[in-house]
């Protein structure tokens, strides 16, 4: 029994992980340093401790190209969608990657391809 108790307490004690946020669609509209991009995320929220709190368009090479903070959780609007407006995306670029980041665990290391129109 007290061993069973001691393995619980250690299991506690250990951080709880849950999954990344996850881009579940992305889409642009408009050109050059008028673009405009929704995003839809969907990510386990539970409460201001532990929420998806952002997400980015970057460049082919990891150059940030524009950042959308999330200011509180989602946890009974799953998945959700939000924008960002007046991106500037330079001249010749063909795609963007969408990378999204959680609270607790930071930047996912995945990032979502979308192609330019």
């Amino acid at each position: 029994m007290k061993a069973g108790f001691a393995a619980l307490l250690c299991l506690s004690a250990l951080p709880l992980y849950a999954a990344p946020p996850e881009v579940v669609a992305a889409k642009t509209s408009g050109n050059g340093d008028a673009r405009v991009f929704s995003v839809t995320l969907a990510h386990p929220d539970t409460g201001w401790e532990h929420y998806a709190d952002g997400w980015r368009v970057e460049a082919e090479d990891g150059t940030v190209l524009g950042v959308r903070e999330l200011l509180h959780p989602h946890e009974t609007e799953q998945p959700f969608t939000r924008s960002l407006s007046g991106v500037a995306i330079p001249a010749g670029t063909r795609r963007v990657y969408i990378r999204a980041r959680c609270l607790t665990d930071g930047w996912n290391e995945a990032r979502t391809p979308l192609d330019l129109e």
